[in-house]
Order: C-alpha cells, then structure tokens, then sequence
C-alpha cells in the first residue's frame, strides 16, 4: 500500500554513475529534485560496482563537468594520489569516491535522496511520464530520469528499447535497426546467441596482507580451478595485481583474461526477478571463485580486504559492474561510425546537438572470445588513447514518449558502439547533461525534446564549478582564458572542426601543481618509434635500475616531447607509477 506521495520537479531513479551526475546537475541548477536509489552509496561503477579505476577522457583536455570536479576532489582526499595501478590513470579507495557523492548530495536542500528502494510501476498519462511507484510511496515529476543499471524504467514503462546485436546489413524478418557498422556480423551465430549482450563483472577487493597470514577465501560452488587456468600468464602475478592496484595495497579485481567477467546466460537479468537473482549469485560465486584461485596460486599473503563496502561481505562490490542495459529507442541513434576517427582525422564527426564527450577505445567483452572491432585508438602523450567522440542530446530522448530522459548505458546506441559510449567519464558527462536538461524542461516548462539544445550547451560550457567540454580539442583544457570560446565557435561551426582535434594556437597554461608535491627527475629520452617513448633516469640514483615509459595528459607537454630528440637529456617533474613503471610528466626542461 502507497503511504505517501511526494511531488517533485526532477526525480532521478537509480543512483549509478549517470543517475547520481543527473540528481546534483538538476539540483545544482535549482529544480526541486528526488533520487531514489537501490543501494546504499551513490555512484555506481565509480563506487558501488567496485571499479574505482576508471576507463577514458583521462586526458587534462577532458578532465571537465563534473568528471573534472571528482577528480580534483579524489586527489584531495586520497592520501598518496591517484597514480597506484596500470589499467588507469586514476585508482582510488571507492569508500573515498562513495563520501565524495554523499557530500554533494548533502549540500543540496533540494535535494531529497530515498536509497533502498527499487521502481514497480511506471505511471504515465497517454505518452507522457508522469511518476514512479515504488513499494511504500510514489513520485510524481514533471520530468523522470531513467539512471537504473538495466533501464528498469523503459521495461516499466513499456517505452521501446533494444537488448542484443545488431547485423550488419537487413535481413528479411528481423526487428532491429541497422546501420551497417563495419564490426557488427552480418548475420547471428554462436557469439551473438550465446552473449546478447557484453559480461557483466562481480568486483572484488583482494589486500595482500604482508607477513601476516590472510584468512582463507573459501571456494563457491561449483568451483573449478580450469576456468581460470593461465589467467596471468602473459603478464607475471605481480603486473596481474597491479592492473588494479589501490591505495593501502589493494587490489581490484576486475579482470577480463579468464578472469571473473561471467556472462553464462545473462539473457537472465530481464527475464524474471528469480532469474535474475539467480544470475546474480552465480555471478557473485565466480568472482568468490576467481579470488579463492589467485589465493591458493599465489599463497595466503592475498586474501580479501576488510570493510570496504558496507555489507556482510564487504570486500564484494554492492552489484555486478554492467557494461550493458536495455538501450532506449530514441530519437537518434549512436552507431560505430559515429565513434570512428574520420579519414585522415584523429577525431569522430560531431553530433550538431552534442551534450558529452568521450574518448575510449571501443571495447567489448565475451569471455573466452576475441572479438575483432574497427579500431579508434591513436598515440598521445607517450601511450594509447582513443579517438575522442559526442553524445547527441538525441540520444537521451525516447522517439514517442514525453516527461522521460535517460541518463545512464540505457541511452540510444548501438550493441557495437555501446562498448566505447559505456565508460565511467562519459556516463558521469551523460548524466550531467541530462541533469541539467531536466532542470532546463522545468524552467520553460517544455518537454526534453522541445528544449532548445543550444540553450543546453551553453548552460553545460558555462556550469558554475563544473563547466564540461562539449567539442572534443586535445590541446585546449578547461582551464584555459581561450577555453569557451573555441568550444563557442566550433559549435556555431562545425564544418571549421580541425581533424587534428587540435584548436589553432598556444595550448600553455599555468600549471595546477606546486613542484614541491612532484617528483623531480634527470635522465635521457629515448624515442622508440612515434610517440613511444622510453627515460633513462640518471638522477635521482635510485631510480637507475631500469628505463621508464614517458607519458603526459597535458598538450603542452605532449608538444614538447614530440619536439625531443632521441637521447636528448632532460629533467622532468611529474609522478612515477610503479605498477605500470611509467613517469607521468607535468614540467619538462630541457638541457
């Protein structure tokens, strides 16, 4: 039975990554706002699903909104700094990245966050959404934002959506659109039937406990040590640790090499809340599996960290890591060409109503199988990055029904480019705009798919406090005096967008850093090959026991290396990650 009825201006269901970024946007903007989510932290990926190491816009130049903010806010808080693992830029405790959410939710008096609760009933009036039941209340809200890990809300509201692949070309009979994607089959076999979607990953925590002896991690059922034969071979047990290496000598369990990805019969998750929950449990087993196999391998030093999340088994993330939901049919469409780097170019095309940026590889996951995808990875600053790409505002808006956003995996994209759009950053950028697009609806009383996206632009370049790029430029950072304007200007246009991604001009700014908080090097730069680089250090002495990998996330910096010639002597100030044995360089001079 219904208790109480609350009325809002924006309610956000689900506290994931997207969902979390829509609840502050829409409030910091003003609008009375309701989140109401099913865990305890907000967050999602970021947090509650364990995967503190997060994946894309990794580069100064893509560190804005409020992806940017966390980040600076994680640095401040996290003794010993981000640099500790080698799948990532940024490791950090997620009990840290949990306090950071709570705290901006908590400076908002509009705000109002309900957790613990998941949506049974979508109410709507003709086509429009118009609230959400949940068991002991309901909401009503002149705009509704779908951040639920598997788009609940569209399945709910029976608001059309897409689960599975799509083929390459039309073939008489089936239902999905296609789009031709250079990756997709061109027609279904055994991959497509047996994962309709990429694995989900039950996250776990595991703590090398030193001389001391850590307790046993008792096998699941149905344990069998042969699912994870070889799992680091190719890398060594030390450099499979490190991958996701936290502070306090932690480790994320998060790994993709007959690893703990486990995707047996994940059609399961949206056929029935006992099959899903059986699901659940064989995926959280595996995982318990996967740790129990790295602990009798390795020796009882590993064992599982202590109080990490808040549950009974508190070294396992809260929910599985989902790299896919149900993908809302909206009114436009994210495919792989949208992603790919244009000829000659090292960026994607633009979207004329983009909200968002990302920039990772596209990268899909099936255990036991490689699946070959069209490649948008180049070199920058020393390593691998991806080529950089849009989100349309489009995307977030369903094709036939009003009073609805999405905000979270769950938006228009396609199975193949769902892999590239499904990233940390991106999604927290997804839900920013979509926050503040909400908050926008309320103002001028409009529906999303009236808003003027141009009005949305503008309010996301000039956000108080967390300002986000929309148009991808290497070599321009937020913090730049000429920042706004380019982003201006390649907007109004987009046919002067320089396939470099680079703006025309200086890309130097003064740096955020006190030389005093850096490490400070000298040695000789070797240039391999491109922009592969390795430094001999010669001073400090100690560092002399093997050749470093130089890389940067700064334009400037990244200018300055590729102008080095081979062996050229210099001295750097910047951060050694021991785990991925690189120098991250923020000054550079040359002898």
């Amino acid at each position: 039975m219904v208790n109480q009825i609350y009325t809002a201006d924006v309610l956000v269901v689900g506290g994931g990554t997207g969902g979390t970024a829509a609840a502050i946007q829409a409030a910091r903007r003003g609008a009375k706002t309701i989140l109401v989510s099913q865990f305890p932290w907000l967050g999602g990926m970021l947090t509650s699903a364990g995967v503190s190491a997060p994946d894309g816009n990794e580069l100064e130049a893509f560190q804005t909104g409020l992806w940017g903010a966390f980040l600076q806010e994680l640095r401040r808080r996290q003794p010993g700094g981000l640099d500790n693992s080698w799948v990532s830029f940024f490791s950090y405790d997620p009990r840290i990245g949990a306090e950071i959410f709570a705290d901006w939710v908590r400076e908002l008096p509009n705000l109002q966050w309900i957790s613990g609760k998941v949506p049974l009933e979508v109410l709507r009036t003709g086509d429009c959404i118009t609230g959400v039941r949940f068991a002991d209340f309901t909401v009503t809200a002149k705009v509704i934002l779908d951040g639920t890990e598997l788009g609940d809300l569209l399945a709910l509201g029976e608001i059309p959506y897409r689960w599975g692949w799509e083929l390459r070309s039309p073939r008489l009979g089936r239902s999905p659109s296609q789009w031709g994607e250079p990756s997709a089959p061109d027609k279904p076999n055994s991959l497509t039937e047996k994962y309709p979607v990429q694995a989900p990953t039950w996250v776990v925590i595991m703590e090398d406990f030193g001389d001391d002896i850590a307790p046993v991690i008792p096998a699941a059922p149905n344990y069998d040590p042969s699912q994870f034969a070889g799992a680091w071979d190719d890398y060594g047990a030390e450099k499979f640790l490190n991958y996701g290496r936290l502070p306090d000598n932690r480790f994320m369990i998060n790994w993709p090499i007959c690893g703990n990805d486990y995707g047996v019969g994940v059609g399961r998750l949206l056929e029935s809340e006992t099959s899903r929950g059986e699901f659940l449990q064989e995926c959280r087993w595996h995982s318990q599996n996967f740790a129990h196999f790295i602990q009798t391998q390795l020796g009882r030093r590993y064992g599982l960290a202590e109080g990490i999340f808040p549950s009974s088994a508190n070294a396992f993330a809260l929910h599985p890591y989902y790299r896919e939901s149900r993908r809302l049919i909206g009114l436009t469409t994210v495919c792989e060409q949208d992603i790919l780097p244009l000829p000659e170019g090292r960026v994607a095309s633009l979207f004329d109503d983009a909200i968002a940026v990302g920039n990772y590889a596209n990268d899909h996951h099936y255990p036991g199988v490689k699946f070959p995808l069209q490649p948008k990875s180049i070199r920058w600053g020393g390593r691998w990055t991806g080529t950089p790409f849009t989100i349309p505002y489009r995307s977030l808006i369903p094709a036939t029904t009003d009073g609805l956003l999405v905000c979270e995996k769950n938006i228009s994209v396609s199975h193949i480019a769902n892999g590239a759009t499904r990233l940390q950053p991106v999604v927290l950028a997804i839900g920013q705009a979509a926050g503040m697009a909400a908050a926008l609806c309320v103002e001028l009383n409009c529906q999303p798919r009236d808003l003027a996206v141009r009005m949305l632009q503008e309010a996301l370049l000039k956000c108080d406090g967390a300002k986000a790029a929309i148009i991808p430029l290497f070599n321009l950072s937020p913090n730049h005096p000429e920042w706004l304007h380019w982003q201006s200007y390649y907007l109004d246009n987009p046919a002067a967008y320089p396939l470099s991604g680079n703006y025309p001009g200086s890309s130097i700014v003064e740096s955020d850093y006190s030389m005093g908080e850096l490490d400070c090097v000298t040695g000789v730069f070797h240039r391999l090959d491109g922009q592969n680089y390795k430094f001999h250090i010669t001073t400090p002495t100690k560092y002399q026991y093997l050749d470093w990998q130089i890389v940067t996330k700064r334009s400037h910096i990244d200018e300055q290396l590729q102008a080095l010639v081979d062996q050229q002597i210099i001295t750097v100030w910047g951060h050694l990650n021991l785990s991925g044995n690189w120098f991250l360089i923020e000054h550079l001079d040359r002898e």
